[in-house]
């Protein structure tokens, strides 16, 4: 048949009924979702795969030289990407995107412009992964490339001896990368699937048809084409944890395991995994390609459409300079709207303390919410501003991975009635840094020479010098103060917003030199108030503002993550005083009391928790605490058995039961409940710890061995905080962002920032 036939009877069947009996098997597979599961228990095994003579002519002669360099026949190592006959198989095996990209248009057009497709060319990630390669040998990017560059990891690639054609480097994470992962299988991260030959058709017996076929043969049985490309375990979040979860292990840094970023557990333990009670807020059930796959309308012929609408093959996020470097300007726009229109923050400039002579301190008032409360201000007179900003559907943290080059801070501004700059902090200086003093959601990894790792070479982490994050479905509170004019006479404006940028400047100095375009910023919320100067009213509440109990339950939750918790129990006692009915100011406040160690006083509070809301699991899981605490073992094993029958993953409820059983000489109830909390979180300490005990008083002491060398391997390095000391030390500037508390009062000269912000109205 020509080329001419074939791709006419492609289109009259892709329109018709093949297609739709296809893709709504597809779809219907789609559905089905598996929170939290392994994708192992919910795919159909597949029949043994036939040996094939080319791969296994291609096995042999990669392994004449290659260099397993840290376990014997493991393939990736430092990295943990599988394949199905856990051999080398020949680049070619995987079918090119453009292949795919002939019938699904939209996907392919979505996916080359998108991170996936872009995940190694790159001059952002080339310039790490080639630091590490020069100072460390080849077989150490394994470790990242069994993400970034799977072809290269699974083909052989990665050895100083490999001379192949190296093409699919521009192609990355291409099509049949994801679509022939069988199963994640683990909870490591570090690129722990396992990859089936690559194929876009079964045979009759189920087996993998290797590489590419005609398109009829593909046409004449779409079921296997379906069977060949797609998995239900694709809808869950376990599928995204194979890479969006990684650690640095010994034999990378010989030094000590380290956990990297945890972007999977994040979720895992927020609010939109339904699966831990701990939560601040409730939220229905979303998963990660919930957020970063939303169906959109299609532009382009796509059989995988559903009713003209397609799952986003852009995964739109945070990375706003790949798409830059490259003038995709399309995802560009898209990754800026998303940022920008997601209502992910709520920014709260929530109240202020004013002082007449002096700094303000707690002996004066704190004014709040602001815009509820009248109040007088004067010339000369010092305030401190609170801003809270809540973290409201973000599925992770703020900032998830590779906190040290992305960049996300709080601009805070005011000017006075003609405009003019009064105070400002967290601004852009004219060489594109960002103002020291800023208050950032990121962190600062520290090498043992106790220097800034600024050019993302992991490998030499040994310390964090501090790490403002603001995790899934909390608030982060700041305080700025600045002093009024003596001559001051018209009204001040205050305006506070979260900032965003990929990546800091001196990243991209390391990459390209100084000499480069500024790359976007993007201003993801914010919020201004005009305060007058003499009296100011009460005043009514934007659109975006929360509830006055919501604002006091945020700069709750604020306080409490500054171990501020007489302050944090007077916002939560407002918060019942507004809401008494809200279950959760009541839980709160006994959170509260348990972290002030105040566990007697916490008990009332979580009672009447529960009076409003029987067998809650928050309330229950806290009170087992307190519980413990009183000697009273058997009513909190209780609760938290309760807890677990709710909430099966929660790995706190699952950590503080082990811990029970193991203080009431319950050993096998203990070590059973450490091992499913081990299901949930592999690398839990307390679970290392408590069963290398529980398995040497079992008498099984190679259990007991090991359970005690991942303990050793993955707790603290005590002597670590004093890498970080010594870089605090050197620098004055940063050392007020180490302090949980801390309060921003830089110098009020005006600055001016050296680029706008993207899509700025």
């Amino acid at each position: 048949m020509n080329s001419l036939a074939r791709h006419t009877l492609l289109l009259f069947l892709l329109c018709g009924g093949a297609s739709a009996f296809l893709w709504s098997g597809i779809e219907a597979a789609q559905q089905s979702a598996y929170p939290g599961t392994q994708p192992s228990a919910t795919t159909k095994p597949s029949p043994a795969q036939p040996e094939d003579p080319a791969r296994k002519a291609y096995a042999d002669h990669v392994r004449e030289t290659y260099k397993f360099q840290f376990a014997p026949n493991d393939i990736s190592l430092p990295g943990n990407a599988a394949v199905e006959g856990n051999d080398f198989i020949q680049p070619g095996a995987f079918p090119s995107a453009e292949y795919c990209g002939h019938c699904h248009k939209e996907a392919y057009h979505q996916w080359r412009q998108a991170l996936h497709s872009n995940s190694f060319r790159t001059p952002f990630y080339r310039t790490s992964v080639n630091l590490l390669i020069h100072e460390k040998g080849i077989a150490f990017a394994r470790h990242c490339d069994s993400c970034h560059n799977p072809i290269a990891v699974l083909s052989g690639g990665l050895d100083a001896s490999a001379t192949g054609d190296r093409s699919f480097d521009r192609d990355g994470i291409t099509c049949t990368v994801c679509h022939s992962i069988q199963s994640t299988g683990t909870k490591l991260g570090n690129g722990s699937y396992v990859m089936g030959v690559p194929a876009v058709m079964v045979d009759e017996q189920g087996h993998r048809i290797p590489g590419t076929v005609p398109d009829m043969q593909i046409l004449m049985h779409l079921d296997r084409h379906s069977q060949a490309v797609m998995q239900p375990f694709y809808q869950s979040p376990v599928f995204c944890l194979a890479c969006h979860k990684a650690n640095f292990p010994v034999m990378l840094n010989d030094y000590k395991w380290i956990r990297a970023f945890t972007t999977y557990d994040e979720w895992q333990t927020s609010k939109f995994s339904k699966q831990n009670p701990l939560v601040f807020y409730a939220a229905d059930y979303t998963t990660c390609q919930g957020c970063h796959m939303k169906r959109a309308a299609i532009t382009l012929p796509e059989p995988g459409a559903k009713n003209g609408m397609f799952a986003s093959h852009r995964w739109p996020a945070g990375n706003t300079a790949v798409p830059f470097y490259y003038g995709f300007n399309e995802q560009l726009d898209k990754t800026i709207e998303f940022l920008k229109t997601g209502n992910y923050l709520n920014v709260d400039i929530f109240g202020l303390r004013i002082s007449h002579d002096g700094a303000p301190s707690d002996n004066d008032p704190l004014i709040a919410p602001a815009g509820s409360v009248p109040f007088n201000i004067a010339p000369k007179d010092t305030l401190e501003v609170y801003v809270v900003v809540q973290s409201k559907n973000i599925g992770h943290s703020l900032i998830p991975e590779v906190r040290d080059l992305y960049e996300a801070w709080v601009s805070f501004t005011v000017t006075d009635e003609a405009g003019r700059t009064l105070y400002q902090s967290g601004f852009l200086k004219p060489d594109g840094t960002l103002d020291p003093g800023a208050h950032s959601f990121t962190n600062r990894p520290v090498n043992s020479e106790g220097s800034f790792v600024d050019s993302h070479k992991v490998w030499t982490i040994h310390s964090v010098a501090y790490d403002n994050t603001i995790q899934a479905g909390q608030s982060a509170l700041v305080r700025y103060q600045f002093h009024l004019p003596a001559n001051i006479t018209g009204p001040i404006s205050i305006k506070a917003a979260v900032d965003y940028r990929h990546f800091r400047q001196t990243y991209l100095n390391n990459v390209f030199g100084p000499n480069h375009p500024d790359y976007p910023v993007v201003e993801m919320a914010s919020r201004t108030r005009t305060l007058n100067i003499g009296a100011n009213a009460v005043a009514p509440p934007m659109p975006n503002d929360n509830p006055d109990w919501m604002r006091w339950n945020n700069v709750g939750i604020g306080y409490l993550g500054e171990l501020q918790y007489d302050d944090a129990m007077h916002a939560f006692e407002h918060v019942v005083e507004l809401r008494p009915d809200y279950k959760d100011g009541y839980v709160n406040l006994g959170l509260n009391y348990i972290e002030w160690e105040k566990y007697k006083e916490a008990r009332a509070p979580l009672e009447k928790a529960l009076v409003l809301q029987p067998h809650d699991a928050r309330a229950l899981y806290y009170l087992a605490i307190v519980e413990r605490r009183e000697r009273h073992s058997e009513a909190s094993i209780a609760d938290l058995k309760e807890v677990i029958a709710q909430y099966p993953q929660a790995r706190d409820a699952l950590r503080e039961l082990g811990i029970s059983y193991y203080q009431q000489h319950r050993v096998e109830e203990a070590v059973a409940t450490f091992k499913a909390l081990q299901a949930v979180d592999p690398d839990d300490l307390a679970a290392h710890y408590n069963l290398a005990i529980l398995y040497h008083r079992l008498g099984m002491k190679q259990q007991a061995a090991n359970e005690s060398a991942q303990y050793a391997m993955e707790r603290i390095d005590p002597g670590a905080p004093t890498y970080s000391l010594d870089y605090l030390r050197q620098h004055p500037e940063l050392r007020n962002e180490s302090v949980p508390w801390h309060v921003h009062s830089e110098s009020m000269q005006p600055m001016k920032s050296s680029n706008k912000t993207a899509g700025q109205q």
